[in-house]
């Protein structure tokens, strides 16, 4: 088992998940392990149970089968938290997941949670109240940039 997550890209991990050389749980432990350890500030909400039981069960035979996956906090997964960023919104569970998530699920992707957005998308940085800034990875201090900026640094 490796402490960090996967490098490479989410081809090669389905990749080495059916060779045997990791395992979805394992790589999800290490991701959040790291999650954990970050001062990036690039998750603000974690699935970690659910995650735990999509990875012990994931079909690596699909084309994300095990794949850990970040969710942009502005796109609606349901039972997640909706917050848009905003210290307006208290937080209820949204009641819909998006197509797109649902898509990727489908194909066997592992939601791991939500990545921290600027409020309602309407910046180009990663910032907002509710949750502070996301750090650029490369340069603690500097944001991450973007919308996405979460998801980014993640």
């Amino acid at each position: 088992m490796s402490d960090t997550p996967w490098q490479g890209d989410a081809c090669s991990l389905v990749d080495a998940f059916r060779s045997g050389e990791r395992s979805p749980v394992e790589e999800l432990d290490a991701t959040l392990a790291t999650i954990d350890s970050s001062e990036l500030n690039a998750f603000t909400w974690l699935d970690a149970d659910a995650a735990r039981a999509q990875a012990a069960t994931a079909d690596v035979s699909l084309p994300f089968g095990g794949v850990p996956m970040g969710v942009k906090e502005l796109t609606p997964v349901a039972g997640w938290p909706e917050t848009h960023c905003s210290l307006a919104f208290d937080g209820k569970p949204y009641d819909f997941t998006a197509t797109h998530v649902t898509r990727l699920l489908d194909a066997g992707a592992v939601a791991v949670g939500q990545c921290n957005a600027s409020e309602f998308g309407g910046l180009n940085v990663s910032v907002n109240r509710l949750h502070g800034v996301t750090h650029n990875p490369w340069q603690h201090g500097r944001t991450a940039g973007g919308s996405s900026g979460g998801s980014a640094a993640a």
